[in-house]
């Protein structure tokens, strides 16, 4: 069971994660949508297509782009599409 862990909150919580590039994917069920907030960040990576971004919200403070996902990934991250990944000081426990 993976758990994603930021400012005293379980933001997600699964045993059913996709491990891509050593970055814990969390399926879209397995999110606590009330602590993300979507931000206006994109990038792109040459192989899963452009990536989009949420703001972390939790008891007042916020971790600017904090989560991603790939809404419309390229063929070869279809199994991560819509999983929602964090990083910027969220801890995942596996």
């Amino acid at each position: 069971m993976a758990k994603a862990i930021w400012n005293g909150a379980v933001l997600a919580e699964s045993s059913s994660c996709e491990i891509v590039e050593g970055n814990y994917y969390f399926p879209p069920n397995a999110v606590n949508r009330e602590y993300l907030k979507e931000s206006n960040t994109h990038t792109n990576c040459f192989w899963k297509g452009e990536a989009s971004y949420y703001n972390l919200e939790v008891n007042g403070q916020v971790n600017q782009d904090g989560a991603w996902y790939y809404p419309e990934p390229k063929e070869k991250a279809k199994n991560i599409q819509n999983y929602v990944a964090f990083w910027h000081g969220v801890q995942v426990e596996a």
